[in-house]
This record gives C-alpha cells, structure tokens and sequence, in this order.
C-alpha cells in the first residue's frame, strides 16, 4: 500500500500571511488532480504495466493510487469526492466485495444518482448507514451495461464514472443526460482521455453520449500540470499592485481540455496577461478598470471561489450563477464563502441557492477575522491572495491545502510572501 503522505489532521494551527509588494516567480505548480485521477481510473481498467507520468501528489491522488494498488476490503477515501464516485463504479465492475467511506462531511454527501445508475446496469451496492450516502458496501461483477438515463444536472463526476467503466461493459454504454448538463468541459475531459487510450467513445447528440465495448489499451500519458491551482497565482497577479510583477508557470498548455483554463480570459479581464512560452504560461500585469463582471460557473465552479475573493479585495462588484454544486462540495461554498468573507467586512447575498451577489457594500470587519476553511482546500487558498490588498491575511487549519496542493505555502513563500505560524 502506498503511503498516505498528505492526510489532513485538524489541528489548531493559524498562519498569518503578509504579502509583498512585487511578485517575481517561477512555480512548479501540481499536476491537475482531475486528470490524475481520471487516468488512474482508465490505467487501472485497461490492465496496463505503463503508469501515468506526472501524476499529482495531493491527498485526492494518494487515496486513489493506494486504494486502486492493494484493494482492501474497507477502502477509506478520506474526504476524497473524486475518489468516492470514480471508484465507487470501478469496484462495481470489479469482481471482489468492498467497502468504500470516507470522512464525517463525506458522510453527508449525496451518492444516489450513481448508486442509482449503476444499480440499473446490474451493480450490486447497499448502503451501509444512511440511505443515500456513503459508506457503500459493493460486490463487484461484470455488468452488461446498455442504456441508462439519469439528470445531467448532478456532479459531472457522476457521469465520468459512468462513462470510464462503459468500455469495459459487455455491451457498452449509452448515457442520456436529462435537463441542462453542467460541467461540460470536465466530461469532454474525460471522454478524450478514454478516447487516449483507446475507447470509443463520444456525444452521438446534445445530451446523449455513447461508450462503445473496446476496453482500453495500455498506452503512455503525460499529465499537465493543474489550471486550478494556477488561478491562485492570476489572482496574486490581479491584487499586485506593481505593474513589473511576473510570474512564470511551466507546464500548463494552450488548448488545454481542463476547463478552468478559462481562467485565463476570465482574469484578462481584471488586468492579467497570459503569454505561452517554452511549455508554460507567463503571467504580467496591463491596465483595467472592470466595475462588474457577470459570469455563470456551470462548466467550472471550482474557480468560483477565486473569483468572488479577487472581485471583493479589487472592489469588482458581480453577479455569480450556476453555484449550485457548491453546496456539496467539501462544505457549503456558499455559507462558507458569505461567512469568511462577512467577517473581512463584505456584505455579499445569496440567491436560490446557486446564485452570489456583491454590490460594493462594505460593514464593519469583525472583532476576529481569522478565516476559517471548513477542512476546504479551496477556501484557503483563495483567500490568502487578498492579503495583496487588505493587507495580513490569518487562515485557520492552513494544512487543508494537501488535499490538491501540498506545495501551496511553500511557494507563496517562494514569490515572498511572509507566512508566521501563530
């Protein structure tokens, strides 16, 4: 079993973090976690000797490469979610009997669209607690696979699950996704990587996708480096005040299928410039005086919390939708995001429950303003850029960041930033 080298532990832990005035950088950022994870999936499926290069080295992957290298009979993903739903199919498809859970949050995540689907393709699953939610208990068979229906409006990672075992079913998969499909970008990520290593696999209309029986054949890939983590740097670049300010991010590709590499227009927007160069991006500053952006996050809601702590520390007012998955995520984005951000002094709403607001109104900052992050990687490390504008940042239980970037604080210190342990 491989070691588990980035669990995260609870702690009481606080860092005050002090930003400088100019950011001059080179950053070895992670490779994407959603790419590492799909790959391990289809690496695993196909039976192959030829390990991915470059995987990531978060908590997420280090869950998914242990389990998927000792199979136990209790599998404890930790707070995993792409590790919850990818092997939650593999192992349904998998002769053996396992159990899969996770942490209390994870717990109280909802897994029955899947568990759902894959019943009616044959899977054997029961839940072993509370109806819906993890802790599954799974006999894994060969299923026939078929035709299936579910929403497409759900995690998009319900649906790669689906499609990345549809080519080891005896008849394929033919997936119609009912209502508005989300996350689209994640879904074309992985049918291109299923189609990599051999798959046929594709949209036959706009909401119906069809896996062909091929299985997969053992062949090398290269994961890139993550366009997630990069956003954390375009908001650094965003909040400097120094027009000089550089950073450099090798690995990360134009024409990239990760579909928060969007990020990039996004952020061109409030005065960050993207230039590809020698296998990577360079990050400068130009002008712009952006009042409001308007943007729905449906394709790519992990940006989401980036962008509504970089609009608030540059005075862009917004208005944010497609938020809905938030709410069962790692935590409730949207709370904790009202929450934290309430505490630095900004008044920002909710709307049916996948909608955020800001006009500009500021209050009072609280008495304590330390930030709290809810065992959320991405809560920690989209608010410590701010500390570019409001000045010194304190970030409770900081450690989160392994869950998909372990080298987060190392780095910042790297660009020059000040970090004290409190």
């Amino acid at each position: 079993m491989l070691p588990l080298t980035h669990i995260f532990i609870a702690s009481n832990m606080t860092y005050r973090i002090t930003a400088p005035n100019k950011v001059d950088a080179l950053i070895n950022l992670p490779a994407s976690k959603s790419i590492s994870n799909r790959a391990l999936i289809i690496h695993a499926l196909s039976g192959g000797a030829t390990t991915p290069e470059n995987l990531s080295h978060c908590d997420d992957t280090d869950v998914m490469r242990a389990a998927l290298s000792n199979m136990p009979d209790v599998i404890d993903i930790g707070a995993a979610g792409t590790a919850m739903r990818f092997l939650t199919a593999l192992l349904s498809t998998t002769e053996g009997q396992h159990t899969i859970t996770g942490t209390e949050r994870m717990k109280q995540r909802p897994i029955t669209v899947l568990v759902d689907a894959l019943r009616k393709l044959g899977a054997d699953i029961e839940y072993e607690e509370n109806e819906g939610f993890p802790p599954l208990r799974i006999n894994g068979r060969q299923l026939l696979g078929g035709e299936l229906q579910m929403p497409g409006n759900v995690s998009s990672q319900y649906v790669s699950a689906l499609l990345m075992v549809g080519a080891v079913l005896q008849r394929g998969l033919t997936l119609h996704l009912t209502g508005k499909v989300i996350s689209r970008p994640y879904i074309d990520l992985t049918l291109s990587m299923m189609r990599h290593y051999g798959a046929e696999a594709a949209w036959e209309a706009d909401n119906t996708i069809t896996v062909k029986s091929t299985g997969y054949q053992d062949r090398p890939f290269l994961i890139e480096n993550d366009w997630s983590a990069a956003s954390y740097w375009y908001a650094i670049m965003a909040l400097t005040a120094d027009d000089s300010s550089t950073v450099s991010l090798p690995g990360l590709f134009d024409g990239s299928q990760q579909g928060d590499s969007v990020v990039r227009f996004l952020y061109s927007m409030m005065g960050v410039k993207t230039s590809f160069a020698d296998g990577g991006v360079v990050l400068t500053k130009h002008a712009s005086n952006l009042p409001r952006i308007d943007y729905d996050f449906t394709g790519t809601p992990d940006l989401a919390q980036t962008l509504v702590t970089t609009c608030c520390a540059l005075g862009v007012k917004f208005h944010f939708k497609g938020l809905s998955t938030l709410k069962i995520k790692e935590t409730d984005r949207i709370e904790a995001l009202r929450t934290e951000l309430g505490k630095l002094g900004f008044a920002i709403e909710e709307r049916n429950d996948s909608e955020l607001l800001w006009d500009g109104e500021r209050h009072e900052p609280a008495a304590d303003t330390r930030i709290d992050t809810y065992n959320d990687h991405r809560m920690a490390m989209a608010i410590a850029p701010m500390a570019m504008k409001l000045g010194p940042v304190c970030i409770n239980n900081p450690e989160v960041v392994t869950k998909s970037y372990p080298d987060y604080w190392d780095h910042l210190r790297l660009a020059g930033f000040s970090i004290e342990e409190l």
